[in-house]
């Protein structure tokens, strides 16, 4: 109504940029790169600061085939899950701004074996990277750091980094200029914490991506959204050890659920199978950016274009 100012929050605080990736410029072979953060007001609230980019869609590529995916998001991919350099391609041209790779448990799994895949997507394509390794332990301490090694240069995102194994990672991608994503459970303290560590090591906190985990769309999203937003709150109000962006996978989290998997025996109600399931992943994915998510790892082709547009109809 004329003559009524809505009321604007001042914030003292603002999110870190962090930037992926290195063209040749700057010593990579990456055709661009990604810039996230930077946001001095909450997610969208544009009247009231500036979001300076973009959230960031990263689409999901694994060393190998899963064996574990529901058919339809395997068939999803039209044959590109054979090989990661494939997968990478058909990544890119779905619209991702960046590869996730991450690596499965398997026999073959080594150091070698690790650089070689990396070698085969970075040829494939010309995306900042994002790698992640399998959740144990050892094998990732191995895998990391022949990987950080291979892609020196390439300032790639060097995960997972948890509080019981994080010293080797974050050391490999300090010797070779790399960047770190540090994951808690849904928890600001811990979730601060594991920056202190991280950053204590000295790895500088323009480097390090903050990941809270999440769960999916009716399991467990809403406390994961009330995390991720106290963080960033936190951030605004000026909390140094709460202001890095934030990546969460909401495409592990709602591929996972009953309603993306059961194509049989489930409640007419529930409707047709594929476009329930690839809602699952949207919904989870649009709710995250909403509490400040900057990067989200999808794995649905369809997904990261319904995402893409959510994105753009909130940034305008």
């Amino acid at each position: 109504m004329p003559g009524i100012e809505v009321p604007k929050e001042k914030w003292s605080g603002k999110v870190r940029e962090v930037t992926l990736g290195a063209t040749a410029a700057n010593g990579g072979t990456r055709s661009r790169t990604v810039t996230v953060g930077g946001e001095t007001t909450l997610p969208f609230l544009t009247f009231e600061g500036t979001i300076p980019h973009p959230p960031a869609i990263a689409v999901e590529v694994r060393d190998s085939q899963p064996t574990d995916w529901p058919s339809l998001l395997i068939e999803a991919w039209n044959g590109a899950t054979q090989t990661p350099g494939a997968w990478a391609r058909a990544a890119e041209a779905s619209g991702a701004d960046l590869v996730a790779l991450t690596f499965s448990p398997s026999d073959r799994l080594n150091a070698a074996y690790a650089r070689q895949t990396l070698r085969e997507v970075l040829a494939a394509t010309g995306l900042p990277l994002v790698v992640f390794g399998t959740g144990q332990a050892d094998l990732d301490n191995e895998i990391l750091v022949a990987v950080a090694e291979e892609g020196k240069g390439e300032n790639l995102l060097l995960g997972v980094c948890e509080e019981k194994n994080y010293r080797t990672i974050v050391a490999a991608a300090l010797a070779h200029g790399h960047l770190v994503n540090a994951r808690t459970a849904m928890d600001v303290n811990l979730a601060k914490q594991l920056n202190i560590l991280i950053h204590d090591m000295g790895m500088p906190l323009e480097r390090i991506i903050m990941d809270p985990t999440t769960g999916a769309l009716g399991y467990g999203i809403e406390y994961g959204y009330s995390v991720m937003e106290r963080l960033r709150l936190a951030a605004l109000q000026g909390d140094s050890m709460t202001q890095q962006p934030m990546l969460v996978t909401p495409g592990e989290e709602a591929w996972r659920t009953k309603e993306a998997r059961a194509a049989e025996g489930v409640p007419a109600a529930w409707g047709d199978y594929a476009t329930r399931a690839c809602n699952w992943e949207v919904l989870t994915a649009s709710a995250l950016i909403e509490s400040g998510a900057d990067i989200v790892i999808l794995r649905h082709p369809q997904s990261v274009k319904r995402v893409r547009s959510v994105i753009q109809a909130l940034m305008s």
